[in-house]
């Protein structure tokens, strides 16, 4: 299927490495102008011209840090100036640190919500009105599958990002007359700096045998879907949470 995203200008959040890189470079191969930000100026530029040279596409890295609502506010007006309109925006963060729920006080809560919530809603509220002037905006939020079942030692993930389900639950119904949707998806075991972060490279292959497939998942086997749900053909599908994760999450829904 092609998704044909043609005169399409996206934005990706995080997006210097792992996930965020791999659906910058999805939505680059379907045609879109992509933006991509990250904190690290000198790796969002690396990773921008990446892209650029991979797909053919137009890119603009962007140095922004996401729990700044100043940074957040520079990052959408410098995609206006470079490329006139926006039409697509992928939020992302990297997850919360691990820990035990005595061992973290209000300051690392309140981080992780900056970061992890705070970001969506702020980036989405800076970019409504140009996703209202595209037509067919799109709004895609990388989540984890902490939204779905509580994953051990995670605790500021487990409790902070259903937040952002139910920010993408009140918005999907505000924004479909506006021909707007939002959908959220939710990585599993996918092969980042993330998962090594959390398993070590030992963990890797003991967390992979949990998972129904018998194996950790690739950047690139993740990002498609969010190049589909930024299309044309995903123009019925709004408020869904969608599991990216080899069979791994239980829940029903």
């Amino acid at each position: 299927m092609d998704f044909d995203l043609r005169g399409r200008v996206a934005l990706v959040a995080a997006a210097s490495s792992g996930l965020g890189f791999a659906v910058a470079q999805a939505l680059a191969h379907e045609g879109a102008e992509v933006s991509l930000a990250s904190r690290d100026s000198q790796r969002i530029e690396t990773a921008a011209r990446q892209v650029a040279d991979r797909t053919g596409s137009r890119t603009l890295g962007i140095a922004c840090d996401l729990s700044r609502a100043e940074d957040i506010a520079m990052l959408v007006k410098s995609v206006l100036d470079a490329f006139g309109r926006l039409d697509i925006v992928v939020t992302n963060a990297g997850g919360p640190p691990a820990g035990a729920f005595a061992a973290i006080d209000d300051d690392a809560w309140q981080r992780a919500f900056e970061l992890t919530f705070l970001s969506v809603a702020r980036l989405v509220r800076a970019a409504l009105p140009h996703l209202r002037a595209s037509g067919r905006g799109r709004i895609i939020n990388l989540v984890s599958t902490s939204v779905k079942e509580p994953i051990d030692g995670l605790v500021l993930s487990n409790g902070i990002r259903p937040a952002v389900i139910g920010l993408a639950k009140s918005l999907a119904r505000d924004l479909a007359p506006a021909g707007i949707t939002v959908n959220n998806v939710c990585p599993g075991r996918i092969r980042t700096q993330r998962l090594v972060a959390l398993y070590g490279e030992e963990g890797l292959v003991t967390a992979a045998r949990d998972i129904p497939m018998g194996r950790l998942g690739e950047p690139e086997e993740f990002a498609p879907i969010v190049a589909f749900l930024a299309s044309a053909q995903a123009g019925y599908i709004t408020g869904q949470t969608i599991c990216v994760d080899g069979g791994l999450t239980r829940s029903f829904l």
